[in-house]
């Protein structure tokens, strides 16, 4: 399964940058480059759904769409895919 969700990346002042998911409860994600805290947010965002996925009751959110967020000047926008194997061994 592929989910695509946005996540809101801040550029600190030190340099770094730190990302967090809107519609993914407390799911962040921290890097000292934006390759670095987009992997991270890939992999976050990817724990996040694993976690919710293996719960009773799933409920994953629908995504925000980037339109509608509210930027501040050192903020952007990213869309992160994540590729989630249902099976183990499945093989897309």
């Amino acid at each position: 399964m592929r989910f695509i969700y946005p996540a809101v990346i801040e550029e600190k002042e030190d340099g770094s940058f730190h990302a967090s998911f809107p519609d993914l409860t407390m799911c962040e994600a921290d890097g000292s480059s934006m390759m670095e805290v987009l992997r991270n947010a890939v992999s976050a965002a990817h724990d996040w759904i694993d976690l919710e996925l293996s719960e009773e009751d799933p409920v994953l959110p629908p995504a925000t769409d980037k339109a509608d967020l509210t930027l501040k000047e050192n903020e952007t926008v990213r869309d992160i895919l994540v590729i989630y194997r249902m099976h183990e061994g499945w093989d897309e």
